[in-house]
């Protein structure tokens, strides 16, 4: 009997995480929205938390009980009353707010809610920063935990991983902040003489394309690096290449230690003038990009990049989600990885959930697989010693 089927006489509370002070704190809202409208309530209530831009945390309201005005979709309510955490508090004072009053009553002793699942997406979210906090508290959550996702969110440590693993990466150089304050020249002189164009520019860790730009000449690299350092003191410059945007979910599967799940492989086609799959084709033009699954692609090439999928979850030693990024370039039919997305979009256009429903998964299965993995590994990892034993 799995862990969930444990809570079966009462409903599981979940909290679902969302906003965050990431540039993404606008796509984790559209995310959450369809993370709570698709959970099955049946065998989950739901507790919505909401993190700001300056990281203090306020419970929300749940979308179902209460109709939504003007987006019909999550927003982020401030109200005093509703806070349950803010940066501010540590080392004053300690203020009691009943935000408890807000859900469903809870016994003494009991938490607020069971299980986390986190829809927050870029740097103070994606990247571990939020599951330390969470392993710490030694409470359940969705998805990758610590290590993989700080591996996942920064560029250029899982290229490295992967190319450690046997697998391709496009050519690519790094600069972090002071070494551009120093010598900005000299490093695109390197780019020149390593590279040729078109190259694309991408702060080390964010996601949705923030800060990806498209760079065909030198008269244009300087300024993007600069626009690029906006979002992170590291950057990559990557060789560009003639390929197809290549998408595959993995899942890891409720039978632990067996191999995890892999979907079939989906194609991004950018779309209406848009030159790759950028912040604005995949959230501010609704006809930005054509999403094709399966791809249109020999079932043996489909195999092919489902393994190495398969293949690059291990090595960076993912659990529970993750999407998968791949280039398959066009003229000699390689693949390439370009990056791993430990927390996918959940939005009504995101690749991950489509990919898996296309696999046999519809969406409230996938959430409820989801959060049965997190209790699960919880369970396990309150069974390691945390002291010395002879």
């Amino acid at each position: 009997m799995s862990n969930l089927e444990n809570h079966s006489k009462q409903k599981v509370r979940v909290a679902v995480l969302y906003g965050g002070r990431s540039s993404e704190h606008e796509v984790s809202l559209n995310s959450a929205t369809n993370v709570i409208l698709n959970l099955d309530r049946s065998r989950f209530d739901v507790v919505p938390i909401g993190i700001d831009r300056s990281g203090s945390w306020f419970l929300g309201e749940d979308i179902l009980s209460k109709k939504i005005e003007g987006s019909g979709r999550l927003e982020l309510q401030q109200a005093i009353e509703r806070m349950l955490f803010t940066p501010g508090l540590i080392g004053a004072q300690p203020v009691r707010h009943e935000a408890t009053d807000l859900v469903s009553p809870v016994k003494g002793g009991e938490r607020l809610f069971d299980v986390v699942f986190p829809v927050i997406h870029g740097p103070l979210c994606e990247d571990g920063t939020v599951q330390g906090l969470l392993e710490l508290a030694e409470v359940p959550y969705v998805g990758c935990g610590v290590l993989a996702s700080a591996v996942g969110m920064d560029k250029d440590v899982s290229k490295r991983l992967a190319m450690n693993a046997g697998l391709r990466v496009p050519h690519y150089l790094v600069v972090k902040r002071g070494q551009w304050n120093k010598n900005a020249k000299q490093f695109c002189d390197l780019v020149e003489a390593q590279l040729t164009y078109p190259v694309f520019v991408k702060p080390a860790n964010t996601g949705s394309s923030v800060g990806v730009h498209k760079v065909k000449d030198s008269e244009d690299l300087a300024d993007k690096i600069e626009n690029a350092f906006l979002y992170d003191t590291k950057v990559l410059v990557e060789q560009g290449i003639d390929a197809m945007e290549l998408e595959v979910s993995v899942l890891e599967s409720l039978d632990y230690g067996m191999d995890p799940i892999v979907s079939v492989v989906g194609e991004i086609k950018p779309q209406n003038g848009h030159e790759f799959y950028s912040y604005a084709s995949k959230y501010l033009d609704d006809n930005g990009a054509e999403l094709v699954i399966p791809a249109k692609i020999p079932a043996e090439v489909q195999e092919e990049i489902r393994a190495v999928a398969k293949t690059l979850f291990a090595a960076l030693e993912c659990e529970g989600m993750a999407r998968v990024d791949l280039f398959l370039e066009k003229n000699t039919n390689r693949i390439y990885f370009n990056e791993i997305n430990t927390i996918p979009g959940f939005t009504k256009i995101s690749m991950y959930p489509k990919l898996l429903e296309a696999s046999g998964i519809d969406y409230p299965q996938l959430l409820t697989h989801l959060i049965e993995l997190a209790i699960d590994r919880h369970a396990r990892k309150t069974k390691i010693s945390r002291e010395y034993v002879d």
